[in-house]
Formats: C-alpha cells, structure tokens, sequence
C-alpha cells in the first residue's frame, strides 16, 4: 500500500487503492485497507483528507509539506493548488493564547471539463 501512495501523484480513496493493489496482482480487504491506512496516518507517513463534506476521504504520502486541493464539484477531480493561501494569513483570535497548529483549507469549483457542460 505505501508503494501505491509512493507512485500516485493523487491523492486516491481507499477504494482506488484497494482496485489498484488488486489490480497488480495483489489483494486485501477493503477493512484492512482502512486499517492500514489509518495506521499510516497515526504514524504521519500519510495525509488524510475529507472531500466535501461527505465520508469520502482520500490519502496520500506525507512528503514532509502539506498541499491544498480544489476540487470539481461534478467529477471529484482534485487539483492540486501551487501554494498555500494560509501562508500569509493571519488568524484573529479572541483566546490570545490559543496555539495554531495546522489548518485546511476546502476550495470548490468546477474544472474546465465539468464548466463546459453546464
């Protein structure tokens, strides 16, 4: 599974994962992709991330720096933003103390695939 994640440029769900493993001649449970997949996340070699308010989660490597997606609001395609839009961002907080230690940030849309046919 984490050659899988290695070789996608995507993040992928562990339904993808679980055909593409299945595809190469292996297999597994989709539990036991969950699982495992869980296991990466809890020991930071993988990034879990929701998409659109749905049970839908998708995973990819932990390269050591987060990215942001937008993602289509027609197909699901991700696409990955070439920065962070927090970078720069300053939060207002009333609790003076409160630590940030991470974010996400969801931006939707639609590809230009998706916009052609509306």
């Amino acid at each position: 599974m984490l050659a899988v994640l290695k070789e996608s440029a995507q993040p992928m769900s562990a339904q993808e994962i679980s055909a593409r493993i299945s595809k190469e001649g292996g297999g597994a449970w989709l539990s036991t992709v969950y699982r495992i997949l869980e296991l990466f996340v809890e020991k930071k070699l993988a990034i879990k991330t929701s998409i659109m308010n749905s049970e839908t989660a998708v995973y990819e490597l932990n390269r050591e720096h987060h990215r942001h997606y937008a993602v289509c609001i027609g197909c699901h395609k991700m696409i990955p933003m070439e920065n962070c839009p927090m970078e720069s961002f300053i939060p207002r907080i009333k609790d003076k103390d409160f630590q940030v230690i991470g974010h996400n940030l969801e931006v939707y849309g639609y590809c230009k695939d998706c916009a052609a046919k509306k």
